[in-house]
């Protein structure tokens, strides 16, 4: 009896991810709902540039390496050029809600029939630990050693809330990976992110709240728990759109 086996659209290669790091979660449950939606032949993802950069080398679909920030904009291309595909972008903090806040939020405001993978580990990672949109008050990063002081860089960005704001979007949802029970639900968030498209029902954006352990300086345990004592408080878990009114 099988108890678990790799899915079909992730390929049997090692990632270059640190220790620690949630990544690997993340791209396991894209990898499921493509194979459980039997889509795989037919989608395409768009890797941004941040520490998912290589993702085109670990997804068993086409992919294609977007400029920074870009991805949003890639993806709304490739749909309109062939709508019967099924396009998703996987991108970080720093790509999607820094230097690509713009093509995010005009693709959401067009309800793009795209699907976004949003990671925010509120930190830049693959530059080595810069403060990003999306670190937390007070948060020590290498570009603020004291703690990032908000009268000097203003608060960070909650990026599924300021979207619900617009009349475009059709599905926004914050989960994270940091136990069992956070994994499942954020399988089933991701899964509906794809059905969504599938149906034409337009944009839907998953937020991940997701561990570096390496930038966070901590033990990949100890940054799980930091994902429930400091991120969830500050970026709460739940579904901020949802027009078919089901949630996951």
């Amino acid at each position: 009896m099988i108890v678990a086996k790799r899915p079909d659209s992730l390929l049997p290669v090692a990632t270059h991810y640190c220790p620690g790091c949630t990544h690997g979660i993340i791209h396991r449950l894209v990898a499921e709902a493509i194979d459980t939606l039997g889509i795989e032949g037919k989608t395409i993802g768009v890797a941004p540039v941040g520490c998912a950069v290589l993702a085109y080398k670990y997804f068993a679909c086409d992919m294609i390496e977007a400029a920074h920030g870009r991805a949003p904009a890639v993806a709304t291309g490739l749909k309109r050029a062939d709508p019967n595909t099924i396009i998703f972008s996987y991108q970080g903090d720093g790509d999607l809600a820094s230097i690509g806040m713009a093509e995010t939020v005009h693709a959401a405001a067009r309800n793009e029939n795209i699907t976004i993978i949003f990671i925010n580990n509120a930190i830049y990672g693959m530059t080595g630990g810069q403060m990003a949109p999306t670190s937390l008050p007070g948060q020590v990063t290498q570009t603020s050693p004291y703690g990032r002081d908000v009268t000097q860089c203003g608060y960070p960005i909650r990026v599924c809330e300021m979207l619900s704001e617009l009349e475009g979007p059709e599905y926004l949802e914050r989960v994270t990976v940091n136990s069992v029970k956070n994994v499942r639900a954020a399988k089933k968030a991701i899964e509906k992110a794809f059905r969504n498209q599938i149906e034409g029902k337009g944009f839907s954006l998953v937020e991940v709240l997701s561990a570096c352990p390496t930038n966070w300086g901590m033990t990949p345990q100890d940054a799980l728990k930091w994902i429930d004592d400091k991120m969830i408080p500050y970026y709460p878990l739940g579904v901020f759109k949802d027009r078919s009114g089901k949630g996951a």
